[in-house]
């Protein structure tokens, strides 16, 4: 098991960037697949970003492509989210999710994630 907290959010103008990160607690950080995801207008939650165990594959929803980079290090148990160029319409709770299961064709699948962080706030001011 892992538990995961987030932490790096905050109030941003359009423009700006933040840092997300989501530290994790437990020996096997690296043996997880992670993602970001946030909640959206008829969605539970939509896929932001996954990067693989290695952190060699990375995948990301078209709305942040180009923006945002995630990253992990394994060392650290923690997993980023590099957001640049912010718009206003990237204000949401942001959850960071581990998945035990190795990368797939489909990483933006929600029930993929076996654990979920609380969130951490996202705000961007136009």
């Amino acid at each position: 098991q892992v538990q995961l907290v987030e932490s790096g959010g905050g109030l941003v103008q359009a423009g700006g960037s933040l840092r997300l990160s989501c530290a994790a607690a437990g020996r096997t950080f690296s043996l997880y697949t992670l993602a970001w995801f946030r909640p959206a207008p008829g969605k539970y939650r939509e896929f932001i970003s996954a990067i693989s165990r290695s952190g060699t594959i990375t995948s990301y929803a078209d709305s942040v492509k180009g923006r945002f980079t995630i990253s992990r290090d394994n060392a650290k148990t923690t997993v980023y989210l590099q957001m640049n160029s912010l718009k206003p319409e990237d204000t949401a709770v942001y959850y960071c999710a581990a998945a035990t299961r190795g990368w797939t064709s489909t990483p933006s699948t929600v029930s993929d994630y076996d654990y979920w962080g609380r969130g951490t706030q996202v705000t961007v001011s136009s």
